[in-house]
């Protein structure tokens, strides 16, 4: 499975992912624009309003009664935070062809479709349809009120929100309910026609697929053949040119709230200039130190010390960033802060063994694997390699965590630094 990209335009690319694995074919729209903080609301709100009607189904049962035609195609929108970038995301999922009777073109109307659905909205007076905005702005309020619902994704986001303060990654994906009152169908327009202006598209087509047919069939769109040059370069992450310096202090942040168990997030920095195979070192590290049932901190947080009903990290990429995230007793912060330091420093000496260091590659060849067994899984691998332009493939990738060594694993402990600490507490 092989990410073929073609060129439509500067700044519009095609990717053919060919697999014969799956009796579904994934068509997907990314459309990436910057993380602003004056934008963010009305840009989370648009991908809703783009799966509510077009100008070609005009209610969204309309869209429900073309999919129900295509053999019971799903249709899903949705945002992601990536780095610097928010990403829009349009999908849509439908029976390959070969699996229905003869005749069906069940694939070329789900590109068509996804096509008029990101590019053809219901659009009247420069404006969107004014129902339309306000049963979205209702959802986005809500959605932006209950996000203290989730306490371990509230106090997460909190954290990255402090340590970028709010900027860039910082701005919070939900939105802001200040900036509802002033949303209204034709400043979702403007927005809208902004983002289909300025932002790069990423059209990627999975499936039992004949590429020319498919490179066809989306050059000779119209609503493609209408969509203009655009500079994409701003967009692309370069993680080797992120050099971060150590902190002064570590920030402590505590806050409180009704719960019953508390939230502790601890960000991590990886100082100096990151090089391009450090991802790899750093994914590696990562997953010693914190993800999965074999970690360091699941064995001796969680199991050993019993302070933490869960214990794991994550590693965001795009930002060299390492985020231990707990659920504790609030009796049990002290000592949970002292264990965790401890388990980073015993990294940086080198107290893990072989053993380790191979179950996490294990658990990352898992993970690996899933990109061939997963048509969306692959297609966000290889956006993601778009986006950073290393345009590795699946084996290569097998290949940079097999050739790490322990003494990779030290080098990366030494230059991980704890940035803030961020725990949400009850209100006694």
């Amino acid at each position: 499975m092989k990410d073929k990209c073609i060129d439509i335009k500067k700044g519009i690319k095609l990717h053919l992912v060919n697999t014969n694995l799956f009796k579904t074919d994934l068509s997907v729209i990314f459309i990436t624009i910057p993380l602003d903080r004056n934008t963010i609301t009305e840009n989370v709100i648009i991908p809703e309003l783009l799966k509510s009607g077009s100008n070609t189904y005009k209610k969204q049962i309309d869209i429900s009664h073309k999919l129900d035609e295509m053999y019971g195609a799903s249709l899903e929108v949705g945002v992601d935070k990536t780095g610097k970038n928010l990403v829009l995301k349009i999908y849509i999922e439908s029976i390959d062809d070969e699996y229905l009777p003869e005749g069906e073109e069940n694939f070329k109307n789900s590109i068509e479709t996804l096509i008029d659905i990101a590019f053809n909205p219901y659009i009247t007076n420069d404006s969107f349809n004014d129902e339309y905005v306000n049963i979205e702005k209702e959802r986005r309020r809500i959605a932006i009120e209950t996000q203290k619902d989730d306490k371990d994704s509230y106090s997460y986001e909190r954290t990255i929100n402090i340590m970028y303060e709010d900027s860039g990654f910082g701005i919070n994906k939900h939105g802001y309910l200040e900036d509802l009152h002033g949303i209204n169908g034709e400043t979702l327009y403007k927005r809208y026609k902004d983002i289909i202006q300025n932002g790069k598209i990423d059209i990627f087509i999975a499936g039992n697929i004949d590429e020319e047919y498919v490179k066809k069939l989306v050059l000779d769109n119209n609503y493609i053949k209408q969509l203009n040059e655009r500079e994409d370069s701003q967009y692309i992450v370069d993680i080797t040119k992120c050099h971060k310096e150590k902190m002064d202090n570590v920030r402590t942040i505590e806050e409180k709230m009704d719960v019953t168990q508390g939230k502790l997030v601890i960000g991590l920095d990886v100082l100096e200039r990151v090089e391009p195979d450090d991802r790899f070192k750093i994914l590696v590290y990562n997953t010693i130190l914190g993800d999965g049932a074999n970690s360091k901190l699941f064995r001796n947080v969680r199991e050993k010390a019993s302070l933490a009903y869960t214990c794991k990290s994550n590693y965001v990429v795009q930002k060299n960033n390492i985020f231990i995230r707990a659920g504790i007793e609030i009796e049990n912060y002290d000592k949970a802060i002292e264990v965790i330091n401890n388990e980073l420093e015993s990294m940086k000496n080198g107290d893990f063994e072989y053993e380790d260091l191979e179950n996490a590659k294990r658990f990352i060849y898992a993970g690996i694997d899933t990109i061939k067994e997963e048509q969306s899984t692959a297609i966000i691998f290889y956006y993601g390699e778009e986006m950073s332009l290393s345009k590795i493939t699946v084996e290569e990738y097998y290949e940079k965590v097999k050739n790490i060594t322990k003494e990779d694993i030290i080098e990366i402990a030494k230059r991980v630094n704890i940035n803030t600490i961020y725990f949400l507490k009850n209100n006694n």
